[in-house]
Formats: C-alpha cells, sequence, structure tokens
C-alpha cells in the first residue's frame, strides 16, 4: 500500500512545506479566517474556491483551474519540487485530499496528508502562528501527470463502453436520484458504482486502508481502471487518495464531476 496519510509524527524532513485548507462550503470564508486566527508555523493558506478551483468556469460547481494559473498560485508560494508538502485542514474533511490530488497532477514528487486535522495537529505540541507565511517566489517547470485526469468526454466513453469503472462518491441517496439537495437534475452517470466516501472515516480523520479495503474492494478490484466523481470534485477527493493508499494503480479524478455532467448529458436512477 502507499503511504498517501502519515501523522505529523514520522514527518522527519527538514523540507516540509506546510499547507493550510481549511474551509466551510457553508461559509467560504471561514477557513481564511480560521487561518488568520492560528495556523501552522509557515503554513500557506490555499482556499478552495479562489486558488484550488476557477469559479468563473461553468464546468461544474468547483472547476479546475487552468495550468498556466495553477503555474503561477505554484510559483507566487514559492513552492519547489524539492519540497516535501504536507496537507492539513479540520480533519476527515475533503479539502486536503482535493489539493493533494491537484499537486499530485501537477507532478509534485513528494506530497502527504496529515492524519491529524489541525486541532490534533496543536495539542501535538506543533509550533503555531498567527503571521502570514510568504516566500520569494520559485521558478517550476511542471511535469502534469494527465493520466490522474478524466474530462467529461473520456468519462462518456467510460459510461458507454464500461471499459473502466466509474466511481460515485456521493451519499447512496444522491446516487440513486432520491435526494438532491443540490443538483438540477437527480440520478448519477450511466454505468456509474456508488461508495459514499464519508465511509472512508471515522471521529474526525480518515481510517486506515486497511480498515477500509473490503467495503471498497466489495465495489471496485484493483486491475479496474477507475474513474472517481462526486458532485463537484471535491469530496472525490478523499475517494482517490484511500484508492492511492490501497495501492489501485490506475484512478483518475473527474474533478468536473456531475455538476458538469448534468450540462451536457442524460443521466440514470437505475441501481447498479
Amino acid at each position: 500500500m502507499g503511504k498517501v496519510w502519515k501523522s505529523a509524527k514520522e514527518l522527519k524532513e527538514s523540507n516540509v512545506r506546510w499547507i493550510d485548507t481549511r474551509f466551510s462550503l457553508q461559509d467560504p470564508n471561514a477557513g481564511k479566517k480560521l487561518y488568520d486566527k492560528g495556523h501552522i508555523a509557515g503554513a500557506i493558506y490555499l482556499d478552495l474556491e479562489k486558488d484550488l478551483s476557477d469559479m468563473n468556469k461553468t464546468n461544474g460547481r468547483h472547476p479546475l483551474p487552468d495550468k498556466d494559473k495553477l503555474k503561477y498560485l505554484f510559483e507566487s508560494n514559492g513552492l519547489q519540487y524539492t519540497d516535501h508538502v504536507v496537507i492539513y485542514d479540520q480533519g476527515g474533511m475533503p479539502f486536503a485530499p482535493r489539493a493533494y490530488w491537484m499537486f499530485c497532477f501537477a507532478g509534485f514528487p513528494q506530497v502527504t496528508l496529515v492524519k491529524e486535522g489541525y486541532e490534533e495537529l496543536v495539542e501535538m505540541g506543533l509550533e503555531v502562528s498567527t503571521e502570514t507565511s510568504s516566500y520569494p517566489a520559485s521558478t517550476l517547470i511542471l511535469q502534469w501527470n494527465e493520466d490522474i485526469l478524466s474530462t467529461r468526454e473520456q468519462v462518456k466513453v467510460v459510461s458507454e463502453t464500461s471499459n473502466g469503472v466509474l466511481l460515485d462518491a456521493r451519499s447512496a441517496e444522491r446516487y440513486a436520484g432520491i435526494h438532491e439537495p443540490i443538483d438540477s437534475v437527480a440520478g448519477h452517470i450511466p454505468t456509474a458504482r456508488n461508495l459514499d466516501w464519508e465511509l472512508l472515516k471515522e471521529d474526525g480523520r480518515f481510517k486506515e486502508a486497511v480498515d477500509v479495503l473490503s467495503e471498497v474492494e466489495a465495489v471496485v478490484k484493483q486491475d479496474e481502471d477507475i474513474t472517481v466523481y462526486c458532485g463537484s470534485g471535491v469530496t472525490a477527493a478523499p475517494l482517490y487518495a484511500m484508492l492511492k493508499e490501497a495501492g489501485y494503480p490506475k484512478v483518475k479524478l473527474y474533478v468536473g464531476s456531475y455538476s458538469d455532467w448534468i450540462t451536457a448529458y442524460p443521466v440514470d436512477n437505475k441501481l447498479t
């Protein structure tokens, strides 16, 4: 199994760059307020909607920024490929995994999610600061990892040919179209299977991969080509990370997800 999550106790390197991704979908300003109130010393803040999404785009609720915008984001924060990028949020949330996927997409070779949420990190004695961290700008030649990104058209091919598996990370009720609180159309992408991302966590942190493996393997096998999606490409990110932790070799994320799919193609309500 790969090591996606590590405890802060396991971080011995001197080249750690802390990334704070705390956020609230109900209050988009809450994360930055929390950061300003106190964060791990040296951490920069990456906002789900200002940094990890391009909210001016229309392909889904949290669209992926263009590569030039991402490059500028990393360079303006002084990030280097030699850094060990270590990401946290409140704990058991999808925001750090979303950033994790994006750093992997940008080809950063050392990216880790910490098992602990911010409050737990503070209790462990990590140094806290209220100063906004800033670093000299870097210059990056990014090696984009296109193999972990799926587009709407690629997803359509999987849906129509069953050449691969679509995995819906939303609740069973949303997947089945019984309850749809956000999107204008209820259901799921045709042929998709369902694995609720909430099953991956308990008590404010993500479970160990070995503890969810039986539930995961009941839905998808290790040798399948898997594309994960959710409503807007955020809560599918923990599922992506957990599959990688569990040693699944071929996993992609459809960032546009269901909110992008319904703008162009029909949905299904039949349970697979």
